[in-house]
């Protein structure tokens, strides 16, 4: 393969809603440019993109896939993603790498949840793109509705090139504005017949055209000035206005495709390497610094690596983008994640699991690495004293599930494939919590965790277990109480005796030194001689204040009080839970000369702050999220009931092109599989986010209820 230079490159990332034909579409974007000799097809299980086990089993994307094509002196390199929310993370991952992006729109359905989701993505990442209307042979096709839906998602923004003379089973024709020709196919598409558009079709044409014209020109201020003096803009013209449009985001064409049937594949891939922007047309990625790299083949090797896969025969497989510099074989590089040095051995450009073998590549192309030692997603690798690239931002995980292997000998092996999962889909999280003795793996829905979890089962050969993840409740108490506890003890020689005075009350930010209390009729004086106020891992703090006076227990004794009383914060006196913001008072004690010691002190510390907590009004706290959903009005009804019924509190609802966006305050042991419910209520249509907002205390019926069950657990664990 030659060397591509940057102005001879295009990198695109290919999205959709799914069903709405990407795979299909890839199928035939490789077909037509000569990579493969034959289209797969989802169901024959033999495409380019799909040819993991687990998506031909699924007939689904999972993974988002490299390809990429020669086509009329230009490489384009296309990124197939997948159109399932739960796999956002091969989108965002992919979009951070392109220069631009192809929507695809099923147009038996217009624009869908997962446009709008994807859109919001584009949006937030300020990706230039194109839409391509697809399966436009199928019998519900519906231009005209999804025309509506695009123009009001994109404010006018979405323009025609291409339109359809005949959506649906008898699908053949598209008239091209910008080219001013119909383009015709047979029955099962192929090479086009190029043709003048016909009389019935002109007028529409003519009045498309004069849009296109229009919106190209306001794109440049020289195009407007001439589009004024001559009425119109030729050909070149146009794509230039056209281009500078797609580059701000204001202007997205609209192409119109069968996937199954290769119609309009040419004359898209054609567009795509006219006119649609490179790496040179676009600011560059962003480097730690804020700075934008420029590409630049003479310039220093910065890369950055955006996605990692193990496959048969390979093994690991390293997909990167070379954002600046010229690279080959043997050069080496610096990874600035580990520090150490990498050197590039084998270098390809990929098309699924096709492979074609580089000895060297220039800034802006796309290619794959193998044979690295410690290089991971979101690595950069760079020359000395280069500045690495941020990692790519994904969205916060919404579904959690704790794993265990069903046979225990395999829970050391469950967890290294567990970290290596998340080396190659950083969306899915691991916590080994010690708080909730399980191990919690985080994901985008049920559908992510279930497809990790076939892997595990079919690739690694060990089975698993889902369990419901336990909840990390927290602990505190709502008002000022005191206790005190005497440890002794006496076996023979040197003894144990350590005795603790304290008063607990709950700590706020701001709140005022401890002076005088008034406790069960009785007046305590405090006289505040040390405070250490920490902050804890879990959240919260823990504020402990010395008041002692007299020498009533020696100082340093203080550390093992303080170690007794952070025993019992981690291992709350309600439930087990971690405490939080408390502060703690010790102002008298006693010691003695021979018995005392620092055992003595920790347990008379841990025993009389138990005491202290159980009756300051303890408060069982739960933590609460945020969470967005995108739902079609129809079953807006049917999902606000179903939160209400989660102890939800809604806290807005507005409408967003066609759909409506209700916003609550959901307790998290009440949204254990809420995407499984979502996704019936609304026969898919709906989807949400969700994110951590703070703690708050569990009503008195739902208290009562964990600690009963926390009676019971203590009760058989005897």
């Amino acid at each position: 393969m030659k060397v591509y230079q940057p102005n001879e490159l295009k990198n695109v990332t290919l999205i959709g809603s799914a069903g709405s034909g990407k795979t299909t579409l890839a199928e035939s974007i490789m077909f037509e440019a000569g990579v493969i000799s034959r289209r797969g097809e989802v169901e024959s299980k033999n495409t380019v993109s799909d040819y993991f086990p687990i998506e031909q089993e699924q007939e689904r994307s999972v993974f988002s896939t490299v390809l990429h094509c020669e086509f009329n002196n230009k490489k384009i390199n296309l990124i197939d993603t997948p159109g399932l929310d739960d796999f956002v993370g091969g989108v965002i991952s992919s979009l951070a790498v392109t220069e631009s992006a192809i929507m695809t729109i099923n147009s038996t359905k217009g624009v869908e949840v997962g446009t709008q989701i994807l859109n919001r993505h584009m949006s937030s990442m300020n990706k230039p793109m194109l839409i391509a209307v697809n399966q436009l042979d199928q019998d519900k096709a519906n231009f005209e509705k999804t025309l509506d839906d695009l123009k009001s998602l994109y404010r006018g923004k979405a323009v025609i090139i291409q339109y359809p003379v005949n959506a649906g089973t008898g699908f053949n024709a598209v008239v091209d504005v910008l080219k001013m020709k119909m383009y015709q196919w047979g029955a099962e598409g192929g090479k086009p017949q190029i043709v003048d558009i016909p009389a019935d079709q002109k007028d529409q044409a003519d009045e498309l055209h004069n849009i296109l014209v229009e919106s190209a020109a306001e794109n440049d201020e020289n195009l407007m000035e001439l589009f004024f003096e001559e009425g119109s803009l030729n050909e070149d013209q146009m794509r230039e206005g056209i281009r500078k449009g797609i580059i701000a985001r204001s202007l997205f064409p609209i192409f119109c495709v069968s996937g199954k049937k290769n119609m309009g594949i040419n004359r898209m891939l054609e567009f795509v390497g006219n006119v649609a922007p490179g790496p040179t047309e676009v600011p560059g990625m962003v480097n730690i610094k804020g700075e934008a790299v420029v590409c630049d083949p003479s310039g220093k090797i910065a890369l950055f690596v955006f996605k990692t896969s193990v496959e048969e025969h390979l093994g690991e497989v390293l997909y990167f983008k070379l954002v600046s510099g010229t690279i080959k074989e043997g050069v080496d590089l610096i990874n600035s994640k580990r520090g150490g040095k990498e050197r590039i051995s084998q270098m390809f450009a990929v098309a699924g699991k096709n492979r074609v073998k580089l000895s060297e590549m220039v800034a802006g192309d796309i290619g794959a690495l193998v044979k690295l030692k410690e290089t991971r997603t979101n690595h950069s690798l760079t020359e000395k004293d280069v500045e690495p690239f941020p990692i790519v931002k994904f969205p916060a995980p919404k579904y959690r599930a704790a794993i265990k292997a069903e046979n225990e000998a395999e829970e050391e092996k469950l967890g290294e494939l567990l970290n290596r999962m998340h080396e190659e889909d950083p969306t899915i999280i691991i916590e080994y919590s010690k708080e909730l003795k399980q191990i919690i793996v985080h994901g985008n829905g049920e559908f992510h965790l279930n497809s990790m979890k076939w892997r595990l089962s079919n690739i690694f050969k060990i089975e698993t277990e889902f369990l419901n993840p336990k909840i990390p409740y927290r602990e505190t108490i709502t008002k000022a109480y005191q206790a005190d506890y005497k440890h002794k003890k006496q076996s023979g020689g040197s003894g144990q005796f350590g005795e603790v005075h304290m008063i607990v009350e709950p700590f706020h930010e701001g709140m005022p030194a401890p002076s005088t209390y008034k406790i069960n009729g009785k007046d305590y004086t405090m006289n505040v001689r040390g405070t250490d106020e920490h902050t804890l891992p879990w959240g919260g703090k823990l504020v402990f204040v010395n008041c002692i006076v007299g020498g009533a227990i020696d100082a340093r004794f203080h550390p093992a009080i303080m170690k007794g009383i952070m025993e019992k914060m981690e291992e709350g006196p309600l439930t087990g839970s971690y405490a939080r913001d408390i502060r703690v008072c010790i102002y008298d004690g006693k010691m003695h000369a021979v018995d005392s010691n620092e055992i003595s002190f920790k347990l008379a510390g841990r025993y009389a702050f138990s005491e202290a907590f159980k009756k300051a009004g303890p408060k069982i706290m739960e933590p609460i999220y945020n969470i967005e959903v995108l739902v079609p009005a129809e079953y807006m009804g049917d999902v606000m009931s179903d939160l209400q019924g989660r102890r939800a509190m809604i806290a807005g609802m507005s409408s967003e092109s066609g759909y409506e966006k209700l916003s609550a305050k959901v307790p998290l042991a009440e949204l254990n599989k809420y995407s499984t419910t979502l996704s019936s209520i609304s026969s898919g249509s709906a989807t949400y986010t969700m994110e951590f907002d703070e703690y708050a205390p569990v009503p008195a019926e739902e208290q009562t209820k964990l600690l009963k069950a926390y009676e019971k657990e203590l009760e058989e664990a005897e």
